[in-house]
């Protein structure tokens, strides 16, 4: 027996509000907060899946606070002054 029985089951990519990635186990309901992303496999494929998809580790309400305002200049880096 291995030390991970979680391994003898599929795996599903799950996602939350703020375009994080995770795997669940196929055979257990979703934890509150997180949806299918559409993509089920072994635990490897979901991974791979996760790599592919998930470019930016970021949670959303970051990358959208970082973002300049619309019309406003490019921000410029400090060490460039």
């Amino acid at each position: 027996m291995t030390s991970n029985h979680c391994t003898d089951f599929g795996h599903r990519v799950v996602v939350n509000h703020e375009e994080q990635y995770s795997l669940w186990p196929v055979h257990k309901p979703n934890a509150p907060g997180w949806v299918d992303a559409g993509f089920a496999g072994s635990k490897e494929e979901c991974l791979a899946y996760i790599c592919k998809h998930w470019t930016d580790l970021r949670p959303l309400s970051l990358r959208q606070a970082l973002r300049p305002a619309a019309g406003a200049p490019p921000a410029t880096p400090a060490l460039a002054r």
